[in-house]
């Protein structure tokens, strides 16, 4: 199955978001844009891609164990930015990102202890894509829209194991469908 490890916003803070996303969904361009939707909206903390049944046990055993060794942490989207040369737009965020960092590490950690190949090593960027383009798009505006936006502050206090199931159906514009297989709360003795 098709895995990765996040950080899952509660519903308040995508109430939040959706507004603003409203907001620049409406700005010249936007209908270019396949804009992600609120069940996708997630910090991904480390992709696993597809994993054999038989390695999922010791993934989830290493992620409790990340999970636990982990304190809770404050955290809030802001503003944005782009990858991709305006190929995907994104919200960012703000509060304890050191601890954020530290989640994604751990979650990149697990994979590798647990027998699943990982890629080179890159600084984990806090970011919740809202928007992708197939060519490279300009960005700016929406870039400018965010940059004011502050969602509200919430509590981590969970890692969440995800998976993606991809669309099969054929038909433009239909979203992968997210569910979290497995969620171990933060800071727990065990």
């Amino acid at each position: 199955m098709r895995l990765f490890a996040a950080v899952l916003p509660p519903e308040h803070v995508t109430d939040d978001l959706a507004a603003e996303v409203a907001a620049l969904r409406r700005l010249p361009g936007a209908d270019g844009l396949r804009w992600t939707g609120r069940p996708g909206w997630h910090f991904t903390l480390a992709f696993y891609g597809e994993v054999d049944d038989d390695l999922v046990p010791g993934l989830s055993a290493r992620l409790e164990r990340a999970a636990h060794r982990t304190a809770s942490f404050e955290l809030a989207l802001r503003g944005g930015g782009q990858f991709g040369h305006g190929r995907a737009l994104w919200a960012g965020a703000e509060g304890d990102l050191t601890t954020l960092r530290l989640l994604a590490d751990r979650a990149e950690s697990a994979a590798r202890k647990a027998g699943l190949p990982t890629g080179e090593h890159r600084r984990y960027t806090p970011h919740l894509t809202l928007a992708r383009s197939r060519e490279a798009f300009d960005v700016r505006p929406y870039l400018d829209a965010l940059a004011a936006f502050t969602g509200p502050t919430w509590s981590v206090t969970d890692l969440a194991l995800v998976r993606s199931n991809l669309p099969t159906s054929g038909v433009p514009g239909e979203q992968p469908r997210y569910e979290a297989v497995a969620r171990w709360p933060l800071g727990a003795s065990g």
